[in-house]
């Protein structure tokens, strides 16, 4: 059911993000997860979802990014707006609301180690809450956000905030100034679970612990209180002294010219560079929307085959830009 108030659709902008810090834990013997101690700095590079009122479920991809997508029951959007529809039914004594026609405008790199799927969830979560009534608060979407994957909850915060847990445990974090990147996107995806099982190979966990080993296997990574203290400078420079990722060896084991682009980076001045997530995106900080400017010109130079863009941060988590009634 619909409330007669509800727009008949709604658009929601969902931002980009960068780990700047990516601690990585063993795997969980039982579930096979691995735990998380990262810093999310959500980009003003986003994707917008539409959902309307519709007779049956649809999805849309446009944009510039659309190679790859799904426009099924499996795109994290979809199942978003399908969780949403079930939790109305427990929890509302109504029944489903009517289906719903979903267009994602795709502008951040898909399999890019961005989370651009996962803020598409995010944002498909809050479009449907507002063409459904606006039945539920923030925190029953977070919720609901983080059974879907470890990364949608952050397209609901956006902003800086520190990940633990599997990521999902979201908490914000104290930040001055901005960021300013240069964004590498390679022209080859990389699938997240390879990286992963790439990661395992390359610290021995993918083999059966020992006695010798079981503590190693059980420690849990710390938060990054180095980057955390250097955000609050709201300094590019200390802030670049403690970039980190744990799955950048990996990523760059799989697919080596990541290492070329990084080198790149430097050879152009960008004060660091990192692999964005599980890859293949390589961020490259600068230390002004100037600076950031002239290392795009450099690096589009030196590898005219990897797509480059700029963006900033820190920017808003999902929020509603456009209602119709």
């Amino acid at each position: 059911m619909t409330s007669p108030a509800a727009p008949r659709s709604a658009t929601v902008r969902a931002p980009a993000k960068v780990n700047l810090a990516l601690r990585v834990g063993p795997p969980d013997l039982e579930t096979g997860y691995h735990p998380l101690a990262t810093v999310f700095h959500a980009v003003d590079l986003c994707d917008e979802v539409t959902v309307r009122r519709a007779r049956t479920m649809s999805l849309e991809v446009t944009g510039s990014f659309t190679e790859g997508v799904p426009t099924d029951h499996t795109n994290l959007a979809w199942r978003a707006v399908e969780e949403l529809r079930e939790l109305h039914g427990r929890t509302c004594g109504l029944r489903r609301p009517r289906p719903v026609a979903i267009t994602i405008d795709k502008q951040v790199p898909v399999a890019g180690g961005m989370a651009g799927g996962s803020a598409d969830a995010a944002a498909a979560l809050l479009a449907a809450n507002e063409v459904w009534g606006n039945e539920f608060p923030m925190g029953d979407l977070r919720a609901l956000a983080a059974d879907l994957g470890a990364d949608v909850p952050f397209g609901l915060t956006g902003g800086n905030a520190l990940g633990l847990g599997r990521g999902d445990e979201v908490s914000t974090v104290l930040a001055r100034g901005e960021l300013h990147w240069v964004f590498c996107v390679s022209d080859q995806g990389l699938s997240t679970p390879a990286v992963y099982r790439e990661f395992d190979r390359l610290n021995g966990w993918d083999q059966t612990p020992t006695p010798e080993t079981l503590e190693a296997w059980e420690a849990t990574p710390e938060p990054p209180e180095e980057l955390l203290q250097a955000l609050r400078t709201g300094d590019p420079l200390a802030v670049a002294e403690h970039l980190q990722n744990d799955l950048q060896p990996a990523a760059i084991s799989l697919q080596p010219s990541l290492q070329d682009t990084l080198d790149a980076g430097t050879e152009v001045g960008a004060v660091a560079g990192i692999v964005s997530g599980s890859g293949p995106t390589v961020a490259l900080l600068a230390e002004s929307r100037e600076h950031a400017i002239d290392v795009s010109v450099g690096m589009a130079a030196l590898r005219p085959g990897v797509q480059v863009f700029t963006a900033s941060g820190p920017a808003p988590g999902a929020r509603v830009v456009e209602r119709r009634d």
